[in-house]
């Protein structure tokens, strides 16, 4: 069939690939990106999802507002208040998760051959998203604190991007944080060069010990001008549920007009229902009590992971543990070393993770891998890394 020519530079995830194959069997994995359905706050949820059906169900029920439900609005602007971020009602829309978010500042932003720098390397899906609209990605380098931002400064007066896409908190893949420093550097670039920065957080709460720093959105206060060329994706997927597909944009008043357009094509609104559920719970101030229970699990399988990587395969990988978040990035030591082939080997053996290839815009590094603790026992951890030494 004559499909469209932007599907020509787009393929699909590797990701998802990978997972036709977890079926399988006694299959360990330590690939998949989930959080752990067995720490969701069902009960919360269930409570808040009755609250919202009885208190309005006409309401909720119907046909809403492109912007978003305006209570879970108010509440999305409290929760930011409670990160150290000012931000109004009307200054962010709901999205049906932030992976929309990501793909309504692709169409309100990208014109075919317009320039994009990311992380490298970066979320999967914003590299997808991003050649659908045409773009031609240029790949910052990073290491455990986050985009190296002298390099970036030389890829933004190079390439004059359209926008710079990162994640600072625990990056799918990298793991990595982005420092300080770097975060007020970012936002000095983004003012100095007129460039928008894409802050995506999904995973900031997941922090093991100390939160991380505050967000480019907080710190953009303390730089004048700066908050013009940020738009920061929020998400409640990773700490709440990914099934609800409750995100939120912040962003200059005249993105957020381009993207509710947008998002009118698309999907009209996020669901009221999802909107009203997740606005219920966040009024019944269970998150607290739900990530006390969450950061300190995922923190025991991320030790556990690491520790059994270094025991069990020594010098054979490189890694740095993360601070929070649900991945470990690693690359294989040995010359000529090939993580697509590892890979297959490892699924031979009852066991997976993603090859760090397909998390590259350009000049990948196939000796590259992530693992996800998030979702595996202790047990299974200590098994699966058994498994990748044999």
């Amino acid at each position: 069939m004559p499909f469209a020519t932007r599907l020509q530079n787009v393929e699909t995830s590797a990701i998802r690939e990978i997972f036709k194959l977890l079926g399988k069997p006694g299959i360990i994995s330590l690939a998949g990106g989930f959080p752990d359905a067995n720490l969701f706050d069902v009960e919360g949820i269930r409570e808040a999802s009755v609250k919202a059906l009885a208190d309005n169900p006409g309401a909720v029920l119907q046909y809403g507002a492109t912007e978003g439900h305006d209570p879970l609005r108010d509440e999305i602007a409290r929760y930011m208040a409670g990160k150290g971020a000012k931000v109004e009602r009307s200054g962010l829309i709901t999205t049906t998760g932030s992976q929309q978010a990501l793909d309504l500042i692709g169409k309100t932003m990208i014109s075919p051959g317009d320039k994009v720098i990311v992380e490298a390397p970066t979320f999967l899906a914003t590299i997808q998203c991003f050649r659908l609209y045409g773009a031609n990605l240029i790949g910052a380098p990073i290491d455990a604190d986050g985009v190296k931002v002298d390099e970036l400064e030389k890829l933004i007066i190079e390439h004059k991007p359209k926008l710079i896409y990162l994640i600072p908190n625990f990056g799918n893949p990298s793991g990595a944080m982005l420092s300080l420093e770097r975060r007020k550097r970012v936002l000095e670039l983004a003012l100095q060069h007129k460039v928008l920065v894409i802050e995506d957080d999904p995973y900031g709460e997941l922090y093991f010990n100390a939160p991380p720093p505050p967000s480019m959105l907080e710190l953009s206060e303390g730089i004048p001008g700066s908050r013009d060329w940020l738009a920061y994706c929020g998400s409640l997927s990773k700490v709440m549920s990914p099934g609800l597909r409750v995100g939120w944009l912040i962003a200059h008043p005249s993105l957020l007009q381009k993207a509710v357009m947008c998002k009118q094509f698309s999907d009209a609104h996020t669901s009221n229902l999802a909107q009203a559920t997740a606005c219920e719970y966040l009024k019944m101030n269970r998150m607290a009590g739900v990530l006390a229970k969450v950061r300190p699990a995922y923190a025991e399988r991320a030790q556990a992971l690491c520790s059994h990587l270094k025991k069990v395969l020594g010098d054979g990988i490189d890694f740095a543990a993360p601070q929070g978040g649900m991945f470990v990035w690693a690359r294989l030591t040995a010359p000529g070393s090939d993580a697509r082939e590892f890979a297959k080997q490892a699924i031979e053996r009852g066991v997976a993770f993603i090859p760090g290839t397909p998390f590259y815009a350009v000049n990948p590094d196939h000796a590259t891998l992530r693992f996800s603790f998030a979702t595996s026992s202790i047990e299974k951890i200590e098994e699966g890394v058994a498994r990748l030494k044999a």
